[in-house]
């Protein structure tokens, strides 16, 4: 054979590269997809501009969007790592893409990797987005910014293993349903816009759930400067143990 003449190589591509192009697929369609900007952007921003400038719920001392901004960034976690990715995914079970892509080159681990990088990259955008609005409130944060990420990390762990887990075990209609009805009854009671302690003795309670636990954490570093509330992080984690395990073993892909 003559120097320069074609010689094809057939073959799957290093895995790395699959995972980046996948993770740039799944990228688009996340940020292509109105009713999933609607949950992951819109939402969020308008409740921060809200409950920000009008004086609707009691938030304590201070500045209400000293107490809402860290809420409003554990609610963009959960609106993306948890609900979008389980209505997405739970679809893509239903058309058959998953019982497909599954059946490639691509292995599942790095289809789910992939998901999960782009989950991340859209949640980067979110904390961008709102920490510009927040600021322009008035917002004054303070705290390590490796805590911060920190928490952010486990919070998407913990949201995408519920996520993942709801997808690949309930129908995608019951998964919508149910999606949606999870975020609209942790956004009242999960610690974003009301504070735990207007619940009374069931805050002691609601303070375990992930939401809860995100928007806690944050609170403690953002708005009162401490070095990383180690009970969040914990609470967190178990969430985020418990949750994969789970996904990956009830996880069914048809």
């Amino acid at each position: 054979m003559s120097t320069g003449t074609y010689a094809p190589k057939p073959g799957a591509a290093p895995v790395g590269r699959m995972i980046a192009a996948q993770t740039g697929l799944e990228t688009r369609m996340l940020l292509r997809n109105g009713e999933q900007l609607l949950l992951t952007v819109i939402i969020p921003s308008l409740l921060l501009v809200l409950f920000s400038t009008v004086d609707i719920v009691d938030t304590g001392a201070g500045k209400a969007v000293d107490f809402l901004a860290p809420g409003v960034l554990a609610l963009a976690v959960m609106s993306t790592a948890f609900t979008g990715q389980a209505i997405a995914t739970g679809f893509e079970r239903r058309y058959g893409v998953l019982k497909r892509l599954g059946a490639s080159p691509l292995p599942r681990w790095a289809l789910m990797t992939a998901k999960t990088l782009a989950v991340l990259v859209t949640e980067a955008l979110q904390v961008v987005l709102l920490t510009v609005i927040a600021l322009a409130l008035g917002w004054s944060p303070h705290g390590n910014p490796l805590s911060v990420l920190a928490l952010l990390v486990l919070g998407t762990a913990a949201f995408s293993g519920l996520g993942l887990l709801m997808a690949g075990t309930l129908k995608a209609e019951a998964t919508l349903a149910a999606a949606n009805l999870v975020f609209l009854l942790l956004l009242v009671g999960g610690g974003v816009m009301v504070p735990l302690e207007k619940f009374g003795a069931a805050g002691d309670v609601l303070a375990f759930l992930p939401i809860s636990a995100l928007s806690d954490g944050l609170r403690e570093v953002l708005t009162h400067g401490a070095a990383m509330p180690w009970g969040d992080a914990l609470i967190l984690a178990v969430w985020a143990v418990l949750g994969l395990g789970a996904a990956a073993k009830f996880f069914r892909w048809e």
